[in-house]
């Protein structure tokens, strides 16, 4: 493999060679790896406001100009992520909450899979219109059909991008980009599905300007609008119609991929070891039943089920080395002075795998999450979401996500590779760490 994960390879290597924290060249910059939970939680918790700010990348930075949350740094961020999370919260639990979006959602999945009468199919596409559906309700106030030709289309655009921002080529454009700017490349095709991406969320942000009422605000955008006649005389905030298009890519794609790679990755290791899934069932049978669907209310009493998900989330190590992030002033870290502005690259793969805090790191055991009278343990290391104040906005909602789906359709069906088609463990090249396609089969209960 090449691109963004054979560096999640090069730097375990180099981790080893040279220590926790290394640094290396990359065009002019100097760029700093931070491996090993100790020193990530070092960087990232013990010194909360020194690396929170975004560097420059290139190729973002085309994307979304600074703007949105994901990519923007000092006063605007600050402002939009507290704006983010007071309103994800209004909307998820003032009117419906997450809950009911997820549980309604489940249901319509599970129809999906049920009509496949337990053939051959590939899920990826239907997954990922299931979890996307629950931040779209948030953002547009409505759900997208699984047969909407529109929605799947800025799916599959936003799916490419994605797996294309991992490849060498569209890593050495953030090294390069006055010469690769005029190369075709991967990094093209990316450019052009962002453009794409944006014109379809300007159709929604057009209507929602049209039908706007300030005294009823139905979803997100409606807040959003209100947000940028609010704070008119604040213009360093950044509220604005083009900030508003990147918060929405912002929200939509945190709130879609790693959800929608966890639950790929927790169908590919059942299918692998179907005892656990056995196991998972049986819980189900036991704490749940039949006769209803999953709540938010049965999680305390699943701990089997809790670990697993957990482990699936450790072991599929979804975003391995994460977004850089900037000294936002001079530290010191492993003993090394870290001049304000430098990158600095948090290597999650590390954490996750790291040999001192797992019994097992390079196998899947939902044992690292259960004591030894089987009840459900939380681990100091156990950092998908990262950590500190760039951990991820949607780590509330992704973990109810993925109980509630993953519960929900191994109530009803058992996952089953197609004769001959095992799926693989090994990750397909991207910028998460996801399972290559697969086939498989949903065999209804």
């Amino acid at each position: 493999m090449d691109g963004w994960m054979d560096s999640v390879a090069q730097n375990s290597r180099l981790a080893k060679d040279y220590g926790p924290v290394y640094s290396l060249r990359q065009g002019s910059d100097r760029v700093v790896f931070v491996s090993g939970y100790r020193m990530v939680k070092e960087a990232l918790v013990n010194q909360l406001d020194s690396f929170v700010d975004r560097p420059k990348m290139p190729l973002f930075d085309d994307i979304f100009q600074g703007a949105g949350v994901l990519m923007s740094s000092g006063y605007p961020w600050k402002k939009h992520r507290k704006f983010m999370v007071s309103h994800l919260r209004y909307f998820g639990e003032g009117q419906r909450s997450l809950e009911n979006y997820i549980r309604v959602e489940c249901g319509y999945l599970c129809e999906a899979f049920k009509e496949e009468q337990g053939k051959p199919f590939n899920p990826q596409f239907t997954l990922t219109n299931a979890v996307s559906n629950v931040i779209a309700s948030v953002l547009f106030g409505h759900r997208f059909e699984y047969n909407d030709g529109n929605f799947r289309k800025f799916l599959e655009l936003d799916n490419e991008a994605i797996m294309l921002i991992g490849t060498t080529i569209a890593q050495l454009y953030n090294v390069f980009p006055s010469l690769l700017k005029h190369l075709p490349g991967p990094h093209q095709t990316v450019l052009g599905n962002y453009k794409e991406i944006e014109l379809y969320l300007m159709g929604e942000v057009k209507k929602h300007q049209e039908e706007w009422n300030p005294e009823q605000p139905r979803d997100f955008i409606d807040v959003y609008l209100a947000e940028i006649v609010k704070l008119k005389e604040d213009p360093l905030a950044c509220f604005n119609i083009e900030n508003l298009k990147a918060s929405i890519i912002d929200l939509l794609e945190a709130g879609t991929e790693t959800t929608t790679t966890t639950l790929r990755w927790a169908m590919v290791y059942m299918m692998h070891y179907p005892d656990i899934q056995k196991k998972v069932q049986a819980e189900i049978d036991n704490v749940i039943g039949q006769s209803r669907p999953p709540a938010l209310a049965d999680r305390p009493d699943m701990n089997y089920t809790e670990a697993v998900i957990y482990e699936t989330q450790r072991f599929g190590n979804i975003v391995p080395l994460g977004l850089p992030k900037m000294a936002s002033k001079e530290a010191t870290l492993g003993g090394y002075i870290i001049p304000k502005g430098t990158a600095i690259v948090t290597d999650l793969a590390s954490v996750l795998l790291d040999k001192n805090e797992w019994e097992t790191p390079d196998t899947f055991n939902p044992q690292h999450f259960l004591d030894s009278e089987g009840h459900f343990r939380r681990r100091d290391a156990f950092l998908p979401f990262s950590a500190g104040k760039r951990a991820c906005l949607g780590e509330q909602l992704a973990r109810m996500e993925l109980f509630l789906f993953f519960t929900a359709l191994l109530q009803r069906f058992t996952f089953t590779a197609v004769p001959g088609e095992m799926p693989s463990m090994q990750a397909a090249l991207g910028f998460t760490h996801s399972p290559k396609e697969f086939r498989f089969l949903a065999v209804p209960r």
